[in-house]
């Protein structure tokens, strides 16, 4: 299932361009226009409800910390469990990690060692708020097969794909966004 093109409008029309944030150059794409508005908020999770309530899923994972927003959101509309991916140090029990790779340097995500314990070979929906280079998102997919259950997808809100991350991705697991940058 895809976006409509009125519903494609919907969420990109509230979606702000913030020039030269954090850095010139930059254009930043702030979500939080998207949600605090009712309208374009409530389209979005109808469209991924509505596109995933087949999957047969277990749980949804969310990435540190926008992931969480929609995430949380969906599994309660799917009554289905949600898992945080998080930064390295921020889960309070046992956890494995996995490292990727930035521009300059190495950062680390963590899941609870028995985040998807509930289910063997949990279907897991994994969601970000957008993939640009795809390092942590390659990173969370891996982690979650890692962790004993099976990232089906990973779903982005938008996907910047003139940096490619979701081309790497796809090598991990299926890749679903509903904006693409080009």
């Amino acid at each position: 299932m895809t976006l409509s093109n009125m519903e494609r409008k919907i969420i990109e029309n509230s979606i702000r361009d913030i020039k030269d944030f954090p850095k010139p150059g930059i254009v930043f794409k702030d979500i939080t226009t998207l949600l605090n508005d009712a309208e374009a908020y409530g389209v979005l999770m109808n469209h991924l409800y509505q596109r995933y309530k087949e999957y047969n899923l277990d749980y949804i994972a969310g990435i540190d910390a926008r992931g969480f927003i929609f995430g949380a959101a969906l599994a309660q509309m799917l009554s289905i469990g949600f898992v945080p991916i998080r930064k390295k140090g921020k889960l309070p029990y046992t956890t494995i990690s996995e490292k990727y790779s930035l521009e300059y340097g190495v950062d680390e995500i963590e899941v609870h060692i028995d985040a998807f314990g509930k289910f063997q070979n949990a279907r897991v929906l994994l969601i970000d708020d957008l993939i640009a280079t795809g390092g942590t998102a390659n990173a969370a997919a891996k982690l979650i097969n890692q962790a004993g259950a099976s990232c089906v997808e990973a779903c982005f809100i938008m996907a910047l794909d003139f940096l490619d991350g979701q081309k790497k991705l796809k090598e991990t697991t299926d890749v679903y966004s509903l904006i693409e940058v080009k």
